[in-house]
């Protein structure tokens, strides 16, 4: 099994997307909260610890679609 990346929070989810970082599958099992699950990359965990260090500049049209596509991913029936 490939080695993977997650998150519980949206927001750090749309930007590691809007990075680049690949999403591999949205973990449902919690019925209260989404796991975003990425596939594991070169410098994921930098990207995250600057996200919270609020380092990072990114366009926001790019951000805010990509956020609305992470919570039409969470409320779809599939994956």
């Amino acid at each position: 099994m490939s080695k993977t990346y997650s998150t519980y929070d949206l927001n750090l989810a749309a930007t590691l997307l809007t990075i680049g970082y690949k999403l591999i599958k949205l973990d449902k099992e919690n019925i209260k909260k989404v796991r975003f699950v990425f596939k594991h990359q070169r410098g994921i965990e930098q990207s995250a610890a600057d996200f919270w260090d609020d380092k990072i500049n990114l366009p926001a049209k790019t951000l805010f679609t990509n956020q609305k596509t992470c919570k039409n991913r969470i409320y779809s029936d599939g994956e």
